[in-house]
């Protein structure tokens, strides 16, 4: 797992238009954290490292640490956000705080490793049906993703979801038998319509690359 995000953040004591203008000019964000068995907390976070999380892979579903001055460290992610229409900044975010031991409902990434053996085959193309898979976990358990292994794939055949592995403490919230990837041959007259229409089909040999690579 990657080092997760550290939010820094202040109590925050006065609440009105002004205030939050002026936070705003100082880099700074409201926020409202509830959640967790524990009152709710105003406070302001700092905007370029809110804004770090929200730009990363996992996006506005990243848990993250804020570390609210005085309050300590709580595992957070995002519930709700309010963006500036004309700037495309984040002006106000609602943060849902974790109580120890409780497990979040997740989407994780799922990658492809391996060279597929059925690969060698003529005409074999390697399908990704699944590119992210909904897992229950604690925050702090999060994979930023899930390696599945397709180098025993043969031909013909398929991974499903109960074929995939996890580690301790998460547990797969979808149909075990839904596919995540298949391989199948297709014949040259099948590839020529879509070839005409533009598509460009799979490329037999190499697993399809993720989005971002």
């Amino acid at each position: 797992m990657a080092d997760k995000f550290v939010v820094n953040a202040e109590v925050r004591s006065d609440r009105g238009k002004n205030d939050a203008r002026r936070l705003r000019v100082d880099g700074k964000v409201p926020v409202v954290v509830y959640g967790g068995g524990s009152e709710n907390i105003s406070a302001a976070a700092s905007l370029a490292e809110l804004a770090a999380v929200i730009r990363s892979d996992s996006g506005i579903n990243s848990v993250f640490a804020l570390n609210i001055e005085g309050q300590g460290t709580h595992d957070v992610i995002f519930q709700d956000r309010q963006i500036d229409p004309i700037k495309g900044r984040l002006i106000h975010a609602d943060l849902r705080r974790f109580a120890k031991g409780e497990k979040i409902e997740m989407t994780v990434q799922i990658h492809l490793v391996g060279k597929a053996a059925g690969l060698e085959e003529t005409g074999a193309v390697l399908t990704q049906a699944m590119r992210d898979i909904k897992v229950l976990c604690e925050p702090a358990n999060t994979p930023d993703f899930i390696e599945v292994d397709v180098t025993n794939l043969e031909a013909g055949h398929a991974l499903h979801v109960s074929d995939v592995k996890v580690g301790a403490g998460i547990e797969i919230q979808e149909d075990p038998d839904a596919v995540v990837a298949a391989i199948s041959i297709v014949s040259e007259e099948s590839l020529e319509p879509q070839l005409e229409a533009g598509a460009e089909p799979e490329i037999a040999g190499e697993a399809p690359a993720e989005d971002g690579e």
